[in-house]
């Protein structure tokens, strides 16, 4: 599939950043070429960009990870717990915008990767968990990450029997509705009993 070029694209179809969300995702979708009924024939559901935010992890170079502020209050209770238990977790993604999932999108496009293929591995622009604030993708030494060697580590087996504890939850797991390719990786914050 041919990508629009950034100008044509926001000139024909981005009705601009204080158009209503569902509307600016709709005009997002369509631009990529995502079939408007992605959401429905997914059962995903439309998830707003989170509005305050506050860091939760400095990255080496300087940049910030951002959370809302209960699911960046539970995360430190999380890490902190599993440290207790000799288990290290790392954050290595957190809030993310649909106008960057966008562009994560037109990257592996012009990559020369199939659509079809980039929506088994990333929620189309809207549809992410990232965008409320309240997704982790974790990581832990030696194991490469978003990777689904993660099964494989301390850190997940601990995630799995204690992450709901802190209101945390596997979203993708094997076989999920979504058709996302399984996501051991990936958690995100429900509150407490989200067993």
């Amino acid at each position: 599939m041919k990508l629009h070029e950034p100008e044509a694209w926001a000139a024909s179809r981005d009705p601009g950043p204080d158009a209503p969300y569902a509307d600016r995702i709709a005009a997002i979708i369509a631009a990529l070429g995502i079939p408007p009924d992605y959401g429905s024939r997914r059962s995903m559901v439309l998830h707003p960009e989170a509005g305050a935010l506050v860091p939760a992890r400095t990255l080496p170079d300087g940049r910030q990870i951002h959370l809302m502020p209960p699911a960046a209050c539970a995360w430190a209770g999380m890490v902190a717990a599993a440290a207790t238990e000799g288990v290290t977790l790392i954050l290595v993604s957190g809030f993310r915008s649909a106008d960057h999932q966008r562009q994560i999108i037109e990257r592996r496009m012009s990559q020369g990767i199939r659509l079809d293929e980039i929506l088994r591995v990333n929620a189309a622009p809207g549809y992410s968990e990232h965008h409320t604030g309240r997704a982790v993708d974790i990581g832990t030494p030696g194991c490469p990450p978003l990777t689904e060697a993660f099964e494989q580590t301390a850190a997940f087996r601990w995630l799995d029997r204690e992450a709901a504890r802190f209101g945390f939850r596997l979203t993708y797991p094997r076989g999920n509705p979504q058709g996302i390719l399984y996501e051991p990786w990936h958690w995100c914050h429900h509150g407490l009993g989200a067993g």
